[in-house]
């Protein structure tokens, strides 16, 4: 392997294991501050909450496109051997700093009228939802502003500050989850906004406070010239069809769901996705350190590594996913019981429908982000845009129709794969060496074979052992079903999902630690 691959491959991995140190310990206080947050608020503050949050970040629509962009371009433009990112930062900050003026004057008058005139909140708690509304508003601006920072921070690789300020702002939602149980007689729904908002200000100021001093060059100042602004903004364009599709399929589905089955299915669908964000922030994580290599070596024009990136980047992803989601789906409902002190209605089948959803949306991640590192988006945002935006009207037609609200996922679920097809047949022609059976080979084929066969495996050894070992309900059910999952998994990953060539490595990099592990021993 070159050297440089080599170095990319180590910077990969210790960016990765900063993120996943973040998301073992803000997951932990997040599962922690859910629970408790559910029983301080109820379930109807806590669905309002979840709507009316959800409505604002529906307007993420206009911002979506433009984070991709700025991402996209900062890491381009680091891929060069000359960069100027002093002026990609500035021209998206001036972008993001307009953005931010229209969605607030959209979301004061357009989405005022229809919280109070559309939505399903009962009338007594109308005041506490607009109350909630108002701080989102703040916050989601705020966030807005941040995200030229966030993208400096990660073309940059600087994942440990990433680590950092989230472990900073989990331990901050924790104490606002205390400070709930000392506001008895006021109305804790609007105490736990304003906390909440209180903390997206001293997030956004510590991010730029970080960049200004640790990036000096990338010093805001204003340019001029509509000339600077055009690729960043016909890129955003185009981009905009994808980022409205993903709202679409979150937010928008979540105020159908409101619309014709009320705030308490808002509840347990906001439960289902901070489970379902929770097991997927390890992905995440991964693909956060991913990205900036595949656009760099894009830009470089290393066309053989950014194929392995992709085609690797997409069986990993998915493999880190499944270990953590697979025991999940089986234990779901032990899980929340154990979790929540009063589980709403739904909530055990929406957790289930949204990761496996999930788990089609990680075989597109690295597709994805090549797809954006081309720079050659229009073709691809109306076609798989316009698929993708279709899951909307689809769950429409469901509940239409009279169909339960996991129908929501399960449109989401059918446009997600056809997706998938459809993003691959693109990026064949962009991409020099790169082929579907290549992808299929090296991606989607292992994957089935593992999540097929790691399946039955563990459903049949559970259904043999269960009557003479444990009860379906006892605690040690939960526990051996964790083990079995685990271990069946990971044996099927090594096996199946992983080449020869990768095999070696772990046997390799296991035999070189056994060998210093007994070394040290001897020393002793």
């Amino acid at each position: 392997m070159p050297a440089s691959s080599l170095s990319n491959n180590k910077r990969i991995a210790k960016n990765t294991i900063f993120l996943y140190f973040r998301t073992f310990l803000t997951m932990a206080i997040s599962i922690f501050t859910s629970r408790i947050v559910l029983e301080a608020l109820g379930v109807e503050d806590f669905g309002i909450y979840n709507i009316v949050g959800g409505f604002v970040a529906m307007f993420s629509l206009l911002s979506g496109s433009l984070t991709a962009a700025s991402q996209r371009f900062i890491s381009f433009e680091l891929g060069k051997e000359k960069s100027n990112e002093s002026r990609i930062f500035s021209i998206t900050l001036t972008i993001h700093i307009i953005l931010a003026a229209v969605i607030f004057i959209l979301l004061e008058s357009i989405g005022i009228w229809f919280l109070n005139s559309h939505m399903n909140i009962n009338s007594t708690r109308l005041f506490a939802a607009n109350c909630v509304f108002q701080c989102s508003i703040i916050t989601f601006c705020i966030n807005l502003l941040c995200i030229p920072y966030n993208a400096l921070i990660i073309a940059h690789e600087k994942m440990n500050i990433f680590a950092y300020i989230s472990i900073f702002e989990a331990m901050a939602k924790l104490i606002i989850v205390y400070l709930l149980f000392l506001f008895k007689e006021s109305d804790k729904l609007i105490i736990y906004a304003i906390l909440l908002l209180c903390i997206s200000i001293i997030i956004r100021v510590i991010y730029s406070t970080y960049c200004n001093k640790k990036f000096s060059n990338c010093k805001f100042h204003y340019i001029k010239g509509l000339e600077y602004y055009k690729d960043i903004l016909s890129f955003s364009g185009w981009n905009f069809i994808g980022s409205t599709a993903g709202i679409l399929n979150t937010q928008g589905i979540n105020v159908l769901i409101n619309l014709f089955f009320g705030v308490t299915y808002n509840a347990a669908r906001g439960l289902a996705e901070q489970v379902n964000t929770a097991i997927n922030s390890f992905v995440l994580n991964f693909m956060t350190a991913l990205n900036p290599q595949i656009t760099k070596n894009y830009a470089a024009n290393n066309f053989q590594y950014l194929i392995t990136l992709i085609n690797k980047g997409a069986k990993y992803s998915f493999f880190l996913f499944w270990i953590f989601s697979f025991p999940v789906m089986l234990e779901t409902e032990y899980i929340l019981n154990l979790w929540l002190v009063n589980v709403p209605t739904h909530t055990t089948t929406f957790v289930r429908y949204a990761l496996v959803y999930t788990m089609c949306q990680a075989l597109s991640q690295t597709l994805y982000t090549a797809m954006l590192a081309t720079g050659k988006i229009k073709k691809y945002q109306i076609i798989v845009g316009s698929l993708s935006i279709l899951a909307f009207p689809l769950a429409y037609v469901f509940f239409k129709l009279g169909y339960p609200p996991e129908y929501g996922y399960i449109a989401s679920i059918i446009l997600s794969i056809i997706c998938l097809i459809a993003r691959i047949i693109l990026l064949l022609p962009m991409i020099p060496g790169f082929t579907f059976r290549l992808y299929f080979h090296e991606a989607i084929l292992k994957i089935l074979g593992v999540s097929a066969i790691s399946t039955l495996c563990v459903i049949g050894i559970i259904k043999f052992i269960e009557k003479s070992i444990y009860n379906n309900n006892d605690f040690s059910h939960f526990i051996i079903t964790i083990l079995i999952c685990s271990l069946i998994s990971c044996i099927c990953i090594y096996f199946i999902g992983l080449n020869k060539t990768e095999r070696i490595f772990i046997k390799n990099k296991w035999d070189s630690k056994v060998t210093i592990h007994i070394s040290k021993r001897k020393q002793k």
